[in-house]
């Protein structure tokens, strides 16, 4: 009975996780899409290169509002704390668009790339165009986010598929066109695409979210209502968490800009985060369809855990399969389209990261239990494990052992990342 009930559970779980996982998965051949693209225009090394110093900057302003999802589908129950959060969004929103919006100004800007970074003053100039293009990023990813986080609550996780299937579309038909009838640079074609696609899956997440938000508007609170200052106490934690998540890019590009083999480092590294990406998604997913089979029973626990495990196996099977093959080899020349020398630069990278999918898996079920249980402040003191482990493993292989920027980047991410999941593994309840 008891097998019978927990395969029941995964199934369900199942069905829960393959719209989302769809989603990200679509998600993750934007990526690789974007850099094809760019490798198949003028100066693709140089244009890569300034893709990979933008896009982690517009990341991290996205940073702050990425997890509202997660506050969406854990926190809006009734009238009253939809309004409240969605108003609490709102402001976030607003703040993070000011913000990007002073980064970009030359003076900042320059300071930054050119004085901290180190960069030339050519892919400075590069990167500042296509961090502008960017501008709208951060505030639809928000929005967007606000009303998934409703979809899924409600079960509806396969409009979130909808809704990304239609960004990659969009993105996808804007680069082309750009590509095809403009001049740009292959960095501005990849951050325009990019910013429409997210601004149409936005729009189009509102549209599919009107049934439960007009639920929610005739539902009364009942018990204890939701106060902005309980909002604050519970997302906080989150919004930092994110910050520092996605601010490990920023930091990497700038150890990569003083390491050896900078340039090609810079070129190669987005190529080869997209690729371990696609196969992290399982992971990310997870996290998103945890929160509310946390909230049940000690059966959908069980059958979450095991779950989670399956999902683990998997994808780094199939990882392994790819990066200890020529199958690596194959994509990164014939699909990301890096000239040889690139390609044979990434191959050892992607070696390294081959364990990262399945940490991620760890990482969000963790992190989704945390979440269920309203005790978020770990959650930042793992990211700060994090990021500290990050950097001191990539300070000592650059700059007291000269690897190549690429080769560094890698080790440093599976170890923050293991450093990370082994201080949360006492916090969790059984």
């Amino acid at each position: 009975m008891g097998c019978s009930g927990d395969a029941k559970g995964q199934r369900r779980i199942l069905r829960a996780w393959a719209p989302l996982e769809m989603a990200w998965l679509l998600m993750a051949v934007e990526g690789p899409f974007i850099a094809a693209v760019i490798a198949r225009l003028v100066d693709p090394t140089l244009n890569l290169a300034a893709f990979g110093v933008a896009f982690p900057l517009a990341m991290l302003f996205e940073s702050p509002i990425i997890l509202i999802m997660s506050a969406s589908t854990a926190l809006v129950a009734d009238r009253d704390s939809y309004g409240k959060l969605k108003r609490f969004t709102w402001g976030l929103n607003a703040l993070i668009t000011i913000a990007m919006l002073l980064f970009v100004l030359p003076p900042v800007f320059t300071w930054v790339t050119r004085s901290l970074m180190g960069l030339p003053e050519a892919l400075a100039a590069l990167a500042h165009g296509t961090c502008v293009l960017m501008l709208p990023w951060p505030a639809a990813i928000g929005y967007r986010r606000f009303y998934q986080g409703l979809l899924i609550r409600r079960g509806l996780t396969h409009r979130v598929a909808y809704g990304t299937a239609l960004r990659l579309g969009s993105m996808g038909a804007t680069a082309l066109l750009l590509a095809t009838f403009t001049h740009w640079p292959g960095a501005w074609v990849g951050a325009a695409a990019l910013s429409t696609g997210v601004f149409l899956e936005a729009a189009a997440s509102r549209f599919w979210a009107r049934g439960c938000v007009g639920d929610l508007k005739r539902r009364e609170p009942e018990g204890q209502r939701l106060s902005y200052a309980a909002i604050a106490t519970f997302y906080l934690p989150l919004a930092l968490t994110s910050m520092l998540n996605l601010g490990v890019n920023p930091l990497i590009s700038f150890f990569l800009g003083h390491s050896h083999m900078a340039l090609e480092s810079l070129a190669v590294m987005p190529v080869v985060n997209f690729f371990i990406f696609m196969f992290s998604t399982a992971g990310l997913t997870l996290q998103e369809v945890a929160i509310p089979v946390l909230g049940g029973g000690a059966e959908e626990r069980a059958a979450l855990r095991r779950f989670a495990c399956t999902t683990a196996l998997v994808v780094s099977v199939l990882l392994v399969m790819v990066a200890f093959t020529p199958l690596s080899r194959m994509w990164l020349q014939g699909v990301a389209g890096l000239a040889p020398d690139l390609a044979t630069l990434a191959v050892l990278p992607v070696a390294i990261l081959v364990i990262q999918p399945a940490l991620t898996v760890l990482a969000s079920y963790q992190r989704a239990s945390l979440v269920v249980s309203r005790t978020t402040r770990p959650i930042t003191w793992a990211s700060v494990l994090e990021v500290c482990c990050i950097a001191l493993v990539l300070l000592l292989l650059t700059r007291l052992c000269g690897w190549v920027g690429a080769t560094a980047a890698a080790c440093a991410l599976v170890a923050g990342r293991a450093a990370s999941s082994l201080y949360l593994l006492p916090k969790l309840k059984a």
